[in-house]
């Protein structure tokens, strides 16, 4: 939009200036880039083994007013008679619904995958104002209204909600708050406290400066302070660039590399189809907007202490690639935690995030184990 007022105000400028360039040039680009802007964003049809969209088949983007606001979830599904699950991303601010359309591919077979894009990320960018509004409690009552919705939609009584990294930290939340409404529980990247998990990985990259002799390294972490850092984003974003550093060295599986490659969504997944281009530059400035808004707000959180149980099963998708500061913790709060059921099932090719990297035995793990062992208990008929 900024772009198509620059040009007219190019256009609007003396005759002299104008006269550089060709009346049929600029109209031509005023003309594209308001084609470019209207452009509406889609999601390709979900496809059957033929390679032809499959009659009755879900594929949409659809608004959805939440806490007052219009938000966005993207809804794939080879029908709409299949249990349903909710996947919340990370961040907080990351937009998912182009990776989400791509590395679930798996699971569109026997489930509605509904991929939330929370108030301030993407294409729900617009409902970041007012900023007064974008508290925890909010984005975990968005998040209970729209598992409210899903339910009346395809007529089930309760839904599977899987969160990913900060999505970790909001889903179990909701699940605190309403039990109710969910079959079971289900982590990838679990978060615990990220106060603590943030200064375990400032410690661990000071140790890992001083063993390598990297005295540059140290100081600008030492710079930093222990955290919470003062200046979010921008010390957090610095070393989240040195997280490498910390990992360990391995091969995720290779139907997710292949996904990721031959998808052409771009970093961020900026280039899916399911962005217009205005959506595009929201996918940054809602991850920058809503990291600054919302993670100063989970310092004091510690499920450790916070939540003791759920009154769902837990199943914890666990990467022995993990980082430390992540993976130490989570391993704590599953151990203490409270629940019907609990489950911690580890892959030794998957690190951050489990269920992207492991899309295909998560698949298999719902199939063969989740959902016959929660379905039948929430009314539904199993898949």
């Amino acid at each position: 939009m900024i772009v198509g007022v620059s040009i007219g105000l190019a256009v609007a400028r003396p005759r002299r200036l104008r006269a550089l360039l060709p009346t049929g040039v600029l109209s031509l680009g005023v003309i594209g880039l308001g084609v470019l802007v209207a452009w509406p964003a889609s999601t390709p049809a979900v496809l059957g083994a033929d390679g032809q969209p499959i009659v009755g088949s879900i594929a949409e983007l659809t608004k959805v007013e939440l806490g007052g606001q219009e938000q966005t979830i993207l809804i794939r599904a080879a029908g709409p008679e299949a249990p349903v699950i909710l996947y919340l991303s990370g961040g907080p601010g990351q937009s998912d619904v182009a990776f989400g359309r791509v590395l679930f591919e798996p699971l569109v077979e026997d489930y509605v995958v509904v991929v939330y894009d929370q108030r301030g990320t993407g294409t729900s960018y617009g409902a970041l104002d007012p900023t007064s509004a974008l508290t925890l409690d909010q984005a975990v009552a968005d998040t209970i209204e729209l598992t409210e919705y899903l339910r009346e939609r395809f007529a089930e009584e309760k839904v599977y909600l899987l969160g990913e990294s900060w999505g970790t930290t909001l889903g179990v939340l909701a699940v605190q708050q309403r039990p109710d409404l969910f079959h079971a529980y289900i982590g990838s990247g679990q978060m615990v406290s990220q106060r603590v998990t943030d200064q375990i990985i400032w410690r661990d990259l000071l140790a890992y400066a001083d063993r390598t002799g990297d005295g540059e390294l140290y100081d600008q972490v030492l710079t930093f302070g222990e955290p919470p850092y003062r200046d979010m984003p921008w010390s957090n974003s610095i070393v989240m660039g040195y997280y490498p550093l910390l990992e360990t060295p391995y091969t995720p599986p290779g139907a997710y590399i292949e996904r990721g490659e031959s998808a052409g969504i771009g970093p961020w997944g900026m280039l899916g189809s399911e962005y217009s281009i205005v959506d595009k530059a929201n996918v940054m400035r809602g991850l920058i907007d809503m990291f600054s808004l919302m993670y100063p707000q989970l310092q004091e959180i510690d499920f450790r202490t916070d939540v003791p149980s759920l009154e769902v099963p837990v199943y914890l998708l666990d990467g022995a690639n993990e980082l430390g500061g992540r993976r130490k913790l989570a391993h704590e709060w599953f151990a203490s935690v409270e629940a019907p059921f609990k489950q911690l099932i580890t892959y030794a090719d998957a690190g951050h995030s489990v269920v992207y990297e492991e899309a295909d035995a998560f698949h298999r793990l719902m199939v063969d184990e989740i959902v016959p062992a929660t379905y039948e208990a929430g009314g539904g008929d199993q898949p």
